[in-house]
């Protein structure tokens, strides 16, 4: 998915097109741009492989996006690679590899080992949360007492080996395609944040798991195009927390989050603002959670049970793909294949 990702977008497809390919067939590329404004969809110059872009006229959000190009694929695999992840020559091959070998039968997504500017290995996996985990997050207990209060994400292990984890990050997931569309794709009531933790929990709720594989890697440069619109960014992060307590955990821990995150939050966000940004950051802070109380307005009535994306519904015109190259071209208005079709490729 791409917004406004300026040259990040041509240097993420120029490493595709480098990355070593012998173990497998790459079907497609899609690029689903989200209203950009900056042209970074616009003359992209790859050769080598099939590339396809859609383009929307409003920013459908993350969880849409990645349904939207993932529509109609034949793969055997899907990778969700963020525009700001540059790989390295075996990014592609080590996970498919392993996913392929049949004692993997039962891991359904694997991430690799990110690597940041400075080359540092970053934290990149996280446990699932409890109520207590989001609650104390909330709070600001986790970076009161780190030891005493950890929040979901694997900050104590060095992500030096690979092992089974809860969830790896949305950066660069590799999933196997039968099983997203099984899962019905990513549920679009997360615009951003939270969509993939949620993904992969529904994952481990079917008996599948997840995998972080020290052996590939790749450069991701983090925050991304998220970090251009503070305020908005701030108010998607707290909505989509809320929806994953009240999906997950039910009405009562989802009612105390948005006590806490109503009366005691902005306070320590609001300190947090003053000592580092001064009068623009209280500002953003301020216009985050007025956003937010004009959503949890209509939200307090919606159902409880949310709906996960729109993978076996019949696709809208937003869903149905530009061309660019009319080689490529597919008409995504088809049907989408059956769980179960397997053909060769990473999409």
């Amino acid at each position: 998915m791409n917004w406004n990702a300026g040259a990040q977008l041509q240097e993420c497809l120029n490493s595709i097109r480098l990355a070593a390919r012998s173990r497998f067939e790459l079907l497609r590329v899609v690029v689903v741009d989200n209203a950009s404004s900056d042209g970074s969809a616009n003359h992209l110059e790859v050769s080598g492989f099939p590339l396809t872009i859609l383009r929307n006229d409003t920013n459908r959000g993350f969880a849409a996006a990645c349904n939207q190009g993932a529509l109609g694929s034949q793969a055997s695999y899907l990778l969700f690679l963020n525009p700001d992840c540059i790989l390295f020559e075996d990014s592609l091959e080590e996970p498919i590899r392993y996913l392929e070998e049949p004692e993997h039968e039962l891991i359904g997504i694997a991430g690799i080992q990110l690597l940041d500017a400075e080359g540092a290995v970053t934290r990149s996996c996280a446990r699932f949360p409890t109520p207590a985990h989001l609650i104390s997050a909330t709070l600001g207990l986790a970076h009161l007492s780190p030891l005493r209060f950890p929040d979901h994400r694997l900050r104590e292990w060095d992500h030096l080996e690979t092992r089974e984890v809860d969830h790896v990050i949305g950066a660069f997931v590799l999933m196997r395609r039968a099983l997203f569309e099984r899962l019905g794709g990513y549920d679009e009531q997360f615009f951003v944040y939270l969509e993939d933790l949620d993904l992969s929990l529904r994952m481990r709720e079917l008996g599948l798991k997840s995998v972080y594989l020290s052996s590939a890697r790749a450069f991701h440069k983090g925050g991304g195009c998220s970090n251009q619109a503070r305020a908005t960014r701030l108010f998607y992060w707290l909505r989509s927390r809320t929806i994953f307590c009240r999906k997950h955990f039910g009405w009562a821990p989802a009612a105390g989050l948005t006590v806490a995150t109503l009366l005691i939050e902005p306070l320590s966000r609001m300190a947090y603002a003053a000592a580092g940004g001064g009068v623009r950051e209280i500002g953003a802070t301020l216009k985050a959670y007025a956003m937010l109380l004009k959503w949890l307005a209509t939200f307090t009535f919606q159902q409880s049970r949310l709906v996960p994306g729109r993978l076996h519904r019949n696709p809208i015109a937003a869903d149905l793909i530009v061309p660019r190259n009319h080689h490529w071209n597919e008409d995504l208005a088809a049907d989408v294949a059956k769980p179960g079709t397997h053909t060769k490729g990473s999409h």
